[in-house]
């Protein structure tokens, strides 16, 4: 019996991988480093900032790192004034609510970003549950931060589904043996399927979300078939 929907923050509520991306491209290009899409892809989708920058500048302090990393975000926060949701989430997450389904955030996302965006897409206190990898200690793929939301919500793997864009969080979810739908906002759906997702959706307008929860005995009026 399904007791719990998580989700992801970036590329799952929103599409911010575009922003992401460019912010990216902004501050690494001071430091002489052009990036392409396959390169951010690799090696910045997903990932922990403390993470990336480790990756990317082995030779910076740490002092030097979180400076780097909070320049980033302080550029993403200013892009991303204008944030809207995924297509359908909002009606989405009405339902939930009226299905009295418990609620979690699970996210790579630093604090200041998970709670401006949450502020810019009106859930600051939608959810049960947030939790932030930096503040657990261990992030995504890793299946700690998962496993931890499910502590904070009193449940079993078994009674969740969780939504996931990227292949580090649906590394995360399926290690923590929660069935998981991927949202194709950033990568290619054939690359989400491989990973182990139960199926793939666009976005939270999908047909094929809302006979997913037919099969397991809801009959959803969130989405148009």
């Amino acid at each position: 019996m399904i007791k719990a929907i998580l989700f992801d923050l970036d590329g799952t509520l929103a599409n911010t991988d575009v922003l992401h991306y460019q912010t990216w491209a902004n501050v690494l290009k001071q430091h002489k480093i052009d990036i392409n899409p396959s390169f951010y892809k690799t090696h910045i989708s997903g990932r922990t900032n403390s993470e990336i920058v480790q990756d990317l500048f082995p030779q910076f302090s740490e002092e030097e790192g979180i400076k780097l990393a909070d320049l980033k975000e302080s550029q993403f926060r200013e892009l991303a004034i204008n944030l809207e949701p995924l297509a359908g989430l909002n009606e989405f997450l009405s339902w939930i609510k009226k299905q009295s389904y418990k609620t979690g955030l699970v996210t790579n996302a630093p604090r200041e970003n998970t709670d401006f965006m949450l502020k810019t897409l009106n859930l600051s206190d939608y959810f049960d549950s947030v939790v932030l990898s930096d503040e657990i200690g261990i992030g995504k793929p890793d299946p700690a931060p998962y496993q931890y939301c499910l502590d904070q919500l009193n449940i079993v793997a078994e009674e969740a589904i969780a939504f996931e864009d990227s292949p580090s969080g649906i590394r995360s979810a399926v290690t923590a043996k929660i069935e998981t739908l991927g949202v194709a906002s950033t990568h290619d759906p054939k690359i989400l399927t491989d990973l182990g997702v139960a199926f793939v959706i666009e976005d939270f307008k999908s047909s094929t979300l809302w006979e997913y929860f037919q099969k397991i005995g809801e009959t959803p009026n969130f989405v148009e078939v």
